[in-house]
Order: C-alpha cells, then structure tokens, then sequence
C-alpha cells in the first residue's frame, strides 16, 4: 500500500471454527475508536475469505483473533494466499490464545506482530500506526 491518503484500513477476523468474538469486536473498536476504518468479517472466516474481504477492501492490514488453538495453520493460509495474490503488502498481526513457543514461528513465516492475553488496546493500536505503510527500511 505504500503512503496511502486517508485513514488506515484494518479488516479484524474470526479465522476457522473459533465461536468466541469478544476480543476481536474490542479490538475492532478501539482500532476504529483511534480513526482507522475497520472491516470486521464476523465468526467462522475461512482464509480465503478473508483475504479475498482484505484484497476487496483496500486493507492495509489484516487482524486475526484466534482461540482455537488453529493459529499455526490459519496464519500460515493466511500469509500464503497474500503472496499468491500478490497482495505481500497488506500486514498480518493477530492475538489471542498463542503460546510463546509458536510466536517466533509465525513471525518467520510472515506474522509482523502477535498480542497475547493481557495486551491492552492502547499498545495495539499503537503498533498498527507505528507498523502500516511504514516505506521498507523506514
């Protein structure tokens, strides 16, 4: 995306069979709240989904809440799809139930940030201005 004009554009999801929305719809408010455009999906999004919603959108991040414990396999979908569609500029970060083994993990394989339980709002919404449509090497 680059230097955008406008407000930063976030689509906040629900990845796979995980029915529990509440962190998600805090997050998605408080991003909207801090003047971003948020996109929320709602419950049982697939990759596809979401990605396609991300690519429609104009996003310039994507926010995965999962507690299902399927974060290794619905991030890695995620981060797959953007660079098949040649969409590797929209930014993944995600949050929820993700233990500190599987964080560097995700990280490598493309997450930019992970929230664990305990993050507060205000430090998300942080990071995602001080992290999208950062020009590379800024």
């Amino acid at each position: 995306m680059g230097v955008a004009a406008g407000p930063i554009r976030v689509v906040v999801a629900k990845p796979g069979l995980d029915g529990h929305d509440r962190g998600a719809k805090v997050i998605a408010r408080a991003l909207r709240d801090a003047g971003m455009e948020v996109i929320y999906t709602g419950l049982h999004q697939t990759p596809e989904q979401i990605v396609d919603t991300a690519i429609q959108e104009d996003a310039d991040a994507i926010g995965l809440s999962i507690l299902s414990g399927a974060h290794n396999t619905l991030f890695a979908a995620v981060i797959e799809l953007l660079k098949e569609r040649d969409a590797e500029d929209i930014l993944v970060f995600g949050g929820g139930i993700i233990p500190e083994a599987d964080i560097a993990p995700l990280k490598e394989k493309g997450v930019a940030e992970i929230f664990t339980p305990g993050a507060t709002t205000q430090s998300i919404v942080d990071w995602v201005r001080a992290n999208v449509r950062q020009p590379a090497g800024a």
